[in-house]
């Protein structure tokens, strides 16, 4: 049975202690962009291939490693991640020396957060009290968030320290210790059996599709992680350009250092966000967050590009209304989910959000190369069609007309 009280509590703060260390890593690459496309000489779109190939293999993958924990061991699933993370991070330090190398061991390491981000939460929906879910998953998110978040600055200042190769060689180790302490501290659990009157087989994704509560939390999870990926896998890139083309010299704050920053705060609207669900309403929440969006994607590249600090302050406020309904939307299909398919849901969920993550920096990059390159035009545009997209998210949202959690006020 689930479990509440310090037991319960426990095993969210091993979940995502663990998380913390394997997500160290995770911003490595973006934050290494720049110098890496000079490096390796890549294209916009190579580079935004890269990053995107780790959504890729993320999503094709996601479907079978959730889905089988409504059958198997979330625990053995969740390892077998943290292996593909480990070895993925390690290769990429010893072996990448250009594209092709680079997108191998970037996909490998997708394969293993596939198997790693809702695998943890589903080991968390599983073993605690309903009481405890929403905020479980706040906590699970904010680990993931704030070590995400970190991991660009560190990445900046290992590279500096002992050059590129070590620092990702660093956040594979930083995984082994994730792996020792789930294998070591978290419990096995066997899935609960799945009622006759339930059918379907293990992979029939059909009844989470007409779980309409869920499934639109998971529509905007899309677009939300498409907008995300975006932001994070550019942003250093788009303040590298403000300030070569306004001949800014000051590196009082340095592109990693602002992603950084914005990524924090980020964690910190995801978790203030939530709280206002259950305060406000979790529909109203998502709506006026994506609204934000729309208008903060529409103004970003082209009156960012005219001065480096207004550059900042935007693209650090658009991080957090990007960040606001992160924890909303995942608990909104979490919580909605039928339990002996909450595996199915999750893995539907990150399946599509995913999606979102590969296309929103292939969008970016494409765009900036069909535009001529780096321009202020350019980064307008790519940015103003990731807010067109978000637009037909909140029609479809709004559409679907999802319900709150148990807890949350009625909107």
């Amino acid at each position: 049975m689930p479990t509440d009280g310090p037991s319960g509590a426990r095993l969210v703060v091993v979940v995502c202690a663990a998380q913390i260390f394997v997500q160290i890593g995770a911003g490595f690459w973006p934050a290494l962009l720049p110098q890496m496309m000079q490096r390796w000489s890549l294209t916009n779109s190579e580079a935004g291939w890269i990053t995107a190939i780790f959504f890729g293999a993320y999503m094709v993958s996601v479907p079978v490693l959730v889905t089988l924990t409504d059958r198997v061991d979330g625990k053995r699933v969740y390892l077998f991640g943290v292996a593909c993370t480990v070895a993925g991070h390690l290769m990429f330090g010893l072996f990448a020396d250009g594209f092709w190398s680079a997108f191998v061991t970037r996909a490998l390491a997708g394969l293993g957060w596939a198997g790693t981000y809702m695998t943890g939460l589903k080991l968390l929906a599983d073993q605690v009290n309903s009481k405890l879910m929403s905020r479980a998953v706040t906590g699970h998110a904010a680990s993931i968030g704030i070590s995400g978040a970190v991991s660009f600055l560190l990445g900046d200042i290992l590279a500096d320290w002992l050059g590129w190769q070590s620092a990702f060689v660093f956040s594979a180790l930083t995984a082994a210790v994730a792996w020792t302490m789930v294998a070591f501290v978290v419990p096995s659990r066997r899935p609960a059996p799945r009622k006759p009157a339930q059918g379907g087989g293990l992979f029939d994704f059909r009844p989470v599709i007409r779980n309409t509560s869920a499934f639109a939390y998971s529509v905007v999870y899309c677009v939300h992680t498409l907008e995300m990926s975006a932001l994070r896998g550019w942003g250093v890139a788009f303040l590298a350009f403000v300030a070569t083309h306004t001949g800014l010299t000051d590196e009082t704050l340095s592109p990693a250092l602002v992603v950084t920053v914005l990524a924090l705060l980020g964690t910190m609207s995801s978790v203030i966000g939530n709280e206002a669900s259950i305060r406000f309403g979790r529909r109203r929440l998502v709506a006026t967050a994506m609204v934000l969006s729309i208008g903060f994607a529409a103004i970003v590249g082209f009156a960012g590009s005219t001065n480096y600090w207004l550059a900042v302050v935007l693209l650090i406020v658009y991080g957090m209304v990007v960040w606001l309904d992160s924890s909303s939307v995942t608990a909104g299909a979490a919580g909605n989910a039928d339990p002996a398919r909450r595996g199915a849901t999750l893995a539907v969920h990150s399946t599509l959000g995913y999606a979102g993550g590969f296309v929103g920096p292939l969008v970016v990059g494409w765009t900036l190369d069909l535009a001529g390159g780096m321009s202020p035009m350019a980064w307008g545009l790519a940015f103003l069609i990731v807010g067109v997209l978000m637009l037909g998210a909140l029609g479809a949202f709004l559409l679907l007309k999802p319900a709150n959690l148990a807890g949350d006020r009625r909107d």
